[in-house]
């Protein structure tokens, strides 16, 4: 593969996922990993610090669950306004998506407009296009879901549905008696949705039409060989299909699952699931930038995000 390794890159970004912050003591997750809520606000700090000292990043990505799911619920407004306060020191837009810690908090209509999503219809997907030949897409993972909407809403019911077929268990965050892939109908988890999945098919189509190379992303992982089974989007399945259907697909990003993960599917597109700023001890971080070339991503992490070189086929 001849890369022209000295190359300028056509344009970089930041990437951070899983901040997860509130102003608690440390705590574990259920498997008894630390989490260091109050910490991962010093991670963030130092990653925008950091990222505005590289001066030629055009923008940032955040994976998702801004804050924890923990956070006393009559701070969670204050909470939030914290972190996208943060973000907001640097120097360029930040292009945010929702996670479940962040629906445990707030509504979706509500954090929408606190997280200035470029969303259309009140949706909590969208894409942009930093440059002509590339182009972004945000899914929203919890578009079907049992968490962010109104009692009765149609999607949180069509969620329920889903969680009553497949999961046999009275708490459905717990994947007791369920096998391997099953285990990711999870309350925590959701889908995209029939509706998202036609507007993912036009925004595809028209990136093939434009030429367009196209990185997704999206707070739940897309790829079972890149994350656990427990953190998948509901319909992955469905997901993968459709973009196997089109070549313009380089790159699948994702947060949730906090240890991270990488994988290259059968069809050539990578999968990165970024570790989580959450789980950073003291004077650790996990942050990172990419810079995106016509034949590849190069992730520069620091700390715990690991370094990871894409090159496309």
């Amino acid at each position: 593969m001849a890369t022209l390794a000295g190359l300028q890159p056509l344009f970089s970004f930041g990437v951070i996922s899983d901040v997860q912050y509130a102003d608690i003591p440390d705590g574990h997750s259920f498997s008894g990993v630390p989490r260091y809520y109050r910490h991962s606000m010093q991670v963030l700090q130092r990653a925008i610090s950091k990222w505005n000292d590289h001066k030629k990043l055009q923008f940032l990505m955040n994976f998702g669950d801004i804050v924890d799911g923990f956070c006393p619920k009559d701070k969670s407004l204050i909470t939030v306004q914290k972190v996208v306060k943060e973000f907001d020191r640097f120097n360029g837009p930040t292009y945010h998506m929702i996670g479940n810690h962040c629906l445990y908090n707030l509504p979706r209509s509500k954090l929408i407009s606190l997280l200035n999503m470029p969303s259309v219809h009140d949706h909590a997907y969208y894409d942009f296009s930093p440059c002509p030949g590339y182009r972004f897409i945000v899914l929203d993972a919890y578009e079907i879901s049992t968490i962010g909407w109104p009692l009765g809403h149609p999607n949180a019911l069509a969620a329920m549905q889903i969680l009553e077929a497949k999961n046999p268990n009275s708490d459905k965050n717990s994947p007791n008696g369920m096998v391997g892939l099953e285990k990711r109908f999870l309350m925590f988890n959701g889908a995209v949705g029939k509706e998202q999945l036609l507007w993912l098919d036009d925004v595809l189509k028209d990136s093939t039409k434009n030429e367009q190379k196209v990185v997704i992303c999206c707070h739940l992982p897309l790829h079972p060989k890149a994350a656990s089974a427990k953190a998948l989007l509901w319909d992955y399945e469905e997901v993968l299909n459709l973009i196997h259907s089109y070549k313009c697909v380089k790159a699948c990003f994702a947060g949730h699952d906090h240890k991270g993960g990488y994988t290259v599917d059968s069809h050539g597109i990578h999968h990165r699931v970024f570790e989580a700023a959450l789980e950073c001890p003291p004077e650790s971080n996990a942050y990172g930038y990419i810079d995106v070339y016509h034949d590849r991503l190069s992730l520069i992490g620091t700390d715990r995000m690991m370094s990871t070189e894409m090159i496309f086929n």
